[in-house]
């Protein structure tokens, strides 16, 4: 069970895009993709069959995990997250600061 998830939001914590908020794109490994943030600019062949022109095309590049963390709506700052198992026997994520459960 990964601490970030594709669909969350998080706030980059270093890096040439510090303080920046987006919604993780996907992860793979332990490497994130987040929706506006860490823009690239990528030569792209035109591909007829899949109908794509080619050009130049801006498109998110990846940060490494390590570099973001779960934005709180609560607190308005990234926090750190950990894991809680339930009475139900649920593992779900929570905040480190105030214990209070992650809505993904």
């Amino acid at each position: 069970m990964n601490r970030i998830r594709k669909g969350d939001q998080v706030i980059v914590i270093t890096g040439k895009n510090k303080g920046q908020r987006g919604d993780v794109l996907r992860v793979e490994g332990d490497r994130v993709f987040v929706s506006n943030v860490n823009l690239v600019k990528r030569h792209t062949k035109a591909n007829p069959q899949a109908n794509q022109p080619g050009g130049i095309v801006e498109r998110e590049a990846s940060i490494h995990i390590s570099n973001v963390q779960l934005f709180n709506p609560a607190t308005n700052k990234g926090e750190r997250v950990g894991f809680k198992v339930l009475a139900d026997e649920r593992k779900v994520r929570v905040y480190r600061s105030s214990g209070e459960v992650v809505d993904a």
